[in-house]
C-alpha cells in the first residue's frame, strides 16, 4: 500500500465488509492493484465490537505533529524500536490495525538495476499486515483525519535474497488479539510481531512496468519468461 523508498513498496489493496473483532473469518475481497504513499487504503479496525474497513490516508501522522506532511516520511515502523520512537509508541498500543493484501512488491539489488518481485501467500487466505492508525487535526474547527502504516521486521528466509526487511504478516489466528483496544502490554502485542513463515509465501520476477506509477493491472503481477539457458 506505498510506494516508500523502503521495504514493500507497493501492494495490492483489498476492501473487507464487518465482522466481529475476535473472528478469524476469511476476508471478502476486492482488489486495486496500485495504492501510492500519500494515496488512500482501506485498513481493518476495531470499532464497537466489530471489524470494520476504514479509509485512512497512507503514511501515519501522529497526533502531536504540527505538519501532517511528516506522513511522507512514515509509511514503515521498524518492530524493534516501535516501543520507544515517539511517532509510534501510542499507536502501537492503542490504534492497532490489519491492511489485508494479496500480495506485495518488493526491489531486489542487482548488476542490472533494481529488480521488482511480485511475495504474495500460498492459499486462500491475503496477507494480513501489521499496521498502526492515529488520528490527526490541524485545530478544534478541523475534522479529524485517520492515517496509518505497516510495521517491518527482518526479511525471513525467503525474503532475505531479495531484501533485508518485510511487513509483519499477524497470523490468522491473532487477528482478534491485534485489533483488542484492551490489548495495551508490550508483552502481548511483542510476540505477534514476527515475520511470516516462508512456507505460506511465494514469490517471483516481474517486469519492470510496475516502476511506472501510472501502471496498473493483472499483467504487472504476472511472473517473468525464465531465461534461457
Amino acid at each position: 500500500l506505498q510506494r516508500p523508498v523502503a521495504a514493500h513498496r507497493e501492494v495490492a489493496h483489498v476492501e473487507v465488509g464487518p465482522c466481529p473483532v475476535a473472528s478469524d473469518a476469511p476476508f471478502t475481497l476486492r482488489c486495486r492493484l496500485r495504492t501510492q504513499r500519500g494515496a488512500f487504503c482501506t485498513p481493518l479496525m476495531a470499532r464497537d465490537g466489530e471489524r470494520v474497513a476504514t479509509p485512512m490516508r497512507w503514511g501515519l501522522v501522529p497526533h502531536w505533529a504540527r505538519d501532517p506532511a511528516i506522513g511522507r516520511r512514515l509509511v514503515n515502523a521498524r518492530a524493534e524500536g516501535v516501543f520507544e520512537k515517539p511517532s509510534f509508541r501510542q499507536a502501537i498500543r492503542r490504534r492497532r490495525c490489519l491492511l489485508p493484501a494479496s500480495g506485495f512488491y518488493e526491489w531486489q539489488a542487482t548488476r542490472d538495476g533494481k529488480q521488482p518481485w511480485y511475495v504474495s501467500p500460498r492459499g486462500a487466505l491475503p496477507f494480513a499486515m501489521a499496521g498502526m492508525f492515529e488520528a490527526w487535526r490541524a485545530s478544534e474547527d478541523d475534522e479529524w483525519q485517520l492515517s496509518c502504516c505497516i510495521v517491518t521486521t527482518a526479511a525471513n528466509a525467503l525474503m532475505a535474497p531479495i531484501h533485508d526487511r518485510m511487513p509483519v504478516m499477524i497470523a490468522p489466528q491473532d487477528w482478534g488479539r491485534w485489533l483488542a483496544r484492551e490489548t495495551l502490554e508490550r508483552e502481548a502485542i511483542e510476540p505477534m510481531l514476527v515475520g511470516a513463515d516462508p512456507a505460506t509465501m511465494q514469490a517471483w520476477p516481474v517486469a519492470r512496468a510496475v516502476n511506472r506509477a501510472s501502471a496498473e493491472g493483472d499483467r504487472l503481477i504476472e511472473p517473468l519468461p525464465a531465461s534461457p539457458d
